[in-house]
């Protein structure tokens, strides 16, 4: 698991340090301050490699750089390994546009998975992707890491020799169904755990055909009004629970294989790293999709421990940890720009109860869950109320106003009325 990540003259801050929770890390922040920078330098410093270091058809996971060139820069970082806990600085050497490396096999961080915003992912397979011995050697004849673009998910991924290294969604999902094996089982266990709700079950249907020129038989999901539609036309926010689903029950079977051809034990950890959790879900799903991504992995990885760090701008998503959150093993970050610079915060985890009050929390920042002209509109009233001796048409004029833009179950205008009311200015 992740420990603690301490940078310094690398991305929008001077300096980031985060002790990380051994469970559920959530991070908050505005467009632009640094969190999925942060999800990047997680991948690279349990992996060694930059997701589009392995897969240039990425847009997004690209190197991180200095922010200056006249100041030395470092990545500093701990995690438990299989064997060791490792912690090492690793800084950057200029003249060779890289980041420094330590000499000799690293440590083992066991399963690691980052689903990317623009629906691209990277697994590293500790029986897969880790160096191997040969003639007592340690050596890195294994590919670093998969990395699928967001449509090899769904196509395909060939290494570089162009074979093939995963048949990806379609096929393999065709396979499992045909086959209604072990991997089909599993395939249907975390769909049902990661559905929307128990009325709205993701649950695979018939094979259909896209046209006389594909010659595949696409699956399909069945949706409540009882059509089958298939994978590759399902919604945005389908797509990305299918691919998802796919992609942890692919890892694991291969995890499985490759570790019974190795004649090792499967891995004891899992590191989940997610970017925009929320991504193209509607808020019922957003209310449950964290507490289902920890239920899924236990459900399909039952013996490993497991530790989720995910970026998110959502306050559904924030609302919806609150009966989970445990302080002991989780933790909360959040980035800030104050005095023309950007701020990192591990904050305590305070309940809100609902999401609407999490939007005028320390995660979110806003006045209120109103429009801005609400807002105007509401300040314009409170400095009208503050007078003694207000203008009565100008009372008027405004109490019209709020009853246009405001809910009548308002707490504002609840206030509004109480007061008005109590010196006679409304009748």
């Amino acid at each position: 698991m992740l420990k603690h990540l301490k940078l310094k003259n690398i991305g929008p801050s001077a300096s980031m340090e985060l002790e990380f929770g051994e469970r559920l890390n959530l991070i908050t922040g505005d467009n632009g301050l640094g969190k999925s920078f942060l999800l990047d330098i997680a991948w690279w410093a349990l992996t060694r490699k930059w997701p589009a270091e392995i897969n240039s058809k990425l847009t997004a996971g690209k190197k991180a750089l200095p922010s200056s060139t006249t100041i030395d820069a470092s990545i500093d970082f701990s995690f438990t390994a299989k064997k060791k806990e490792e912690s090492y600085t690793s800084t950057f050497i200029r003249n060779e546009q890289t980041w420094k490396g330590r000499q000799g096999r690293p440590a083992n961080p066991g399963l690691v998975f980052y689903a990317m915003a623009d629906g691209s992912f990277a697994v590293w397979d500790p029986a897969r992707n880790y160096w191997r011995t040969q003639d007592g050697m340690d050596v890195q004849e294994r590919i670093p890491a998969y990395v699928f673009g967001s449509a090899e998910v769904w196509d395909g991924l060939n290494g570089k020799d162009g074979k093939p290294l995963c048949n990806g969604l379609v096929m393999d999902w065709g396979g499992w169904q045909k086959e209604n094996g072990p991997a089909f089982k599993s395939l249907c266990a975390v769909l049902e755990v990661l559905s929307p709700s128990s009325k709205e079950g993701l649950e695979p249907g018939k094979f259909t055909r896209l046209s006389l020129d594909d010659a595949r038989d696409i699956p399909t999901i069945r949706m409540p009004y009882g059509q089958d539609v298939a994978v590759l036309h399902a919604s945005a926010g389908m797509r990305r629970i299918l691919a998802l689903a796919y992609l942890l029950v692919w890892t694991w079977e291969e995890h499985q294989q490759a570790a019974k051809l190795l004649g090792e034990e499967t891995t004891k950890q899992v590191v989940f790293l997610i970017d925009e959790v929320e991504s193209h879900l509607h808020p019922q799903w957003q209310r449950r999709i964290v507490p289902a991504l920890l239920a899924v992995v236990k459900t399909l990885i039952g013996k490993a421990d497991v530790q989720i760090i995910t970026a998110t701008h959502s306050p559904l998503i924030m609302a919806s940890v609150e009966p989970l959150f445990d302080a002991a093993k989780d933790a909360w970050f959040d980035l800030d720009f104050e005095k023309k610079r950007v701020v990192l915060r591990a904050r305590e985890f305070e309940k809100h109860g609902e999401a609407a009050r999490w939007l005028t929390s320390d995660a979110f920042d806003l006045e209120s869950g109103r429009a801005p002209e609400y807002e105007i509109l509401i300040r314009k009233a409170s400095v009208l109320i503050e007078k003694e001796h207000p203008n009565e048409a100008s009372i008027q004029r405004m109490h019209q106003q709020l009853l246009e833009a405001l809910s009548p179950t308002d707490e504002f205008l609840y206030r509004w009325r109480y007061i008005c009311l109590k010196k006679g200015w409304l009748k």
